[in-house]
C-alpha cells in the first residue's frame, strides 16, 4: 500500500524510506497518530503531515541518514 503512494519517488528513495520505517516502527506509528490527531482538529492531511514532520525534523534526519 505504501509503495503505491510513492510511485513518483525514485526506487532508491522508496527503499530508503521503507527501510527506515521497518527499523523504527514505533517512531513512525507515533507520527501517524499525531497526523491523525491534527486531522481530527480540522486540518487537511497535507497540512497535518507537514506540521508533524517539521516537529520531528531532527529525529527524521537522523533516521534517514543511517
Amino acid at each position: 500500500m505504501l509503495k503505491s503512494k510513492m510511485k513518483d519517488i525514485p526506487e532508491a528513495e522508496q527503499e530508503k524510506m521503507l527501510n527506515a520505517i521497518e527499523k523504527n516502527p514505533d517512531f513512525f506509528q507515533n507520527i501517524a497518530a499525531e497526523v491523525q490527531a491534527k486531522m481530527k482538529e480540522g486540518k487537511d492531511q497535507m497540512a497535518a503531515t507537514m506540521e508533524v514532520m517539521q516537529k520531528h525534523q531532527e529525529e527524521l534526519k537522523k533516521i534517514m541518514n543511517n
